[in-house]
């Protein structure tokens, strides 16, 4: 029996449909290939196809309408608790290559790799523009390295096919190419979207959302970062080279991270974006407003939405109609720092443990919904209440498991529907991935400018140095942590806590313990509340396995093909 790599065959039922009648659409009727490319709007709307699932890896209902990769995190506690829940798999360990009930992970992407390399086969007989071809091609061309970089974080190395369009009978039997190959590959590719696209500026309105030449720059800055990252820079966990080699690079190399940080400064020097900041309404303004704007300064890759308050419908506590369905845990809240910039345990910071959500860092504020914070209800600001015993919204064990909900991405001043677009990539985590690998290349002097701009933005003080509480003076070792804090707290919630515990080789820490949270006890007709840091009665503990850091390839499909490697330890 002939062996297929199915996921390469998914999403084809453009090439099934003229061979059986379908009971949506009868055979008279149905779409096949020639149908699709020989009509302009058809061909655009299968290229549309591709772009529609851009957002499945940020989607907040990834995974059973409720579960996404941010509750598998020490940033959230998940509401539900059930063994089989996706989330709950995930974070709990009991995934395996033959329990891997995550399917986006690994076949939707190979699904829209095949979509691209289709379209680009069928574009040079389609009735358009040659103008129209070339900037198609080019989008798809994108679209297909988004996909491959999105296995690659999680997989390793994977088969690149090129433009191969695999058929029904056709014998795939494809080794995983190198890691090595793989970032070369896709680098080459975004280098010749960046270089044939139109710039963000050019575009006229109708195309806001579609792939531009900074989105191409953007996602070089983000692959190249993983690469040169712990996990994937010398650090395969196995001793088999010839399997190392297609999991990481095999050995480190520093020059890996100076090459992340120039592809960061080549999104820069576009000077084509800017951070969102407006301190002026409010300390920290811009942080809270620019996502909800569709349009703005700082988003390179968004994937748009109509006007919802699907946000709000996910993140709120009960009293404001949401599914409180990921909860903000103590981990995430201490590590915002004060409005100095010091952070809490620094004894100079003015924290006080006894009155902990006073003088913090105005990303806190537009984070966390904390107990006694303000939220739009019925017409006016009310209060939210989290203590303990509290109606609706109370630390109970049933709403609030942690004492928090969750308000980042969130309108909470008003209950109408949001005109927004997901972050997909924004320049906060160019300049993110400019001070971290340039820190890694020992120039960390260069790397502080950077964290000052979103230091400045955030509404942090600047103090009498100017150095928005960046200590003077700090070393290489204490600035890697000061910017991996960093950009847990500025880019929270957006899809990158789990990729970067893992590239980060930290989540043997990070996720083998149970969340923290806090329990909050009202006494006296005057509130007075005393706070309580439970550190053992999350829901149940996260734990983690080095062969975590790489997802296992699902059974099925090293079965179905036998020159597919398995990772490290599965």
């Amino acid at each position: 029996m002939k062996k297929l790599l199915g996921l390469l065959l998914a999403g084809v039922a453009l090439t099934t449909a003229c061979k059986k009648d379908d009971f949506l659409e009868p055979r008279t009727s149905a779409l096949t290939e020639d149908t699709v490319f020989s009509d302009s709007l058809r061909t655009f709307s299968f290229l549309s196809r591709v772009y529609a699932d851009m957002g499945f890896s940020f989607a907040k209902g990834r995974w059973d309408s409720h579960g996404n990769t941010e509750e598998a995190t020490d940033d959230a506690e998940y509401r539900y608790s059930g063994s089989g829940q996706k989330a709950v798999v995930l974070y709990s360990g009991t995934l395996t290559p033959l329990n891997f009930p995550f399917p986006e992970f690994y076949d939707l992407p190979w699904a829209n790799i095949r979509r691209c390399n289709l379209l680009l086969s069928k574009l040079p007989t389609t009735p358009l523009a040659q103008s129209t071809k070339n900037r198609l091609a080019l989008e798809a061309r994108f679209l297909r390295a988004y996909y491959y970089e999105q296995l690659l974080v999680c997989f390793g190395g994977m088969p690149l096919i090129g433009d191969k369009v695999y058929g029904i009978e056709d014998v795939i039997n494809q080794p995983r190419d190198s890691y090595a190959d793989c970032v070369a590959y896709l680098s080459s590719e975004l280098d010749a979207c960046a270089a044939g696209l139109t710039s963000r500026a050019n575009q006229n309105g109708t195309d806001y959302g579609r792939i531009t030449s900074g989105a191409a720059l953007g996602l070089k800055s983000r692959l190249l970062l993983e690469a040169a990252s712990p996990l994937f820079n010398g650090g395969a966990e196995t001793q088999d080279p010839s399997l190392a080699a297609v999991v990481s690079y095999p050995t480190y190399n520093v020059s890996r991270w100076q090459a992340a940080a120039d592809a960061a400064q080549a999104v820069i020097n576009l000077n084509q974006y800017a951070l969102v900041e407006d301190n002026a309404t409010a300390p920290g303004n811009g942080f809270y407003s620019l996502f909800l704007q569709r349009v703005n300064t700082e988003y390179i890759l968004p994937f748009n939405r109509g006007a919802n308050r699907d946000m709000e419908g996910f993140y709120f506590p009960p009293t404001r109609g949401g599914a409180w369905n990921a909860m903000p845990t103590q981990n995430i809240v201490d590590a915002f720092p004060m409005k100095s910039g010091k952070p809490i345990t620094d004894p100079t910071s003015g924290y006080v443990a006894t009155n902990p959500y006073v003088n913090r860092d105005p990303r806190f504020y537009n984070t966390i919904i904390y107990n006694q914070s303000l939220l739009f209800l019925s017409g006016a600001m009310a209060p939210v209440n989290t203590y303990e015993g509290a109606a609706s919204d109370g630390f109970d064990g049933t709403t609030s498991v942690t004492g928090y909900y969750c308000r980042k991405m969130c309108d909470a001043l008003s209950s109408a529907n949001t005109q927004r677009a997901w972050p997909l990539l924004r320049y906060a985590e160019i300049l993110l991935n400019y001070a971290e690998a340039i820190n890694e290349t020992g120039q960390t002097t260069l790397a502080v400018p950077k964290l000052i701009e979103l230091r400045r933005r955030a509404g942090i003080d600047a103090g009498t140095d100017g150095r928005y509480g960046i200590p003077a003076g700090i070393s290489q070792a204490q600035l890697r942590t000061f910017i991996q804090n960093e950009r847990r707290i500025e880019l929270a919630y957006e899809d990158h806590r789990w990729h970067d515990i893992r590239r980060w080789k930290i989540a043997m820490v990070t996720n083998n313990a149970y969340n923290n949270r806090m329990r909050i006890v009202r006494s006296g007709t005057t509130p007075n509340f005393t706070y309580t840091y439970n550190v053992v009665s999350s829901i149940r503990r996260h734990n983690f396995r080095p062969e975590m850091y790489l997802l296992p390839i699902p059974d099925g499909e090293i079965r179905k093909v036998p020159l597919m490697r398995q990772n490290p330890g599965w």
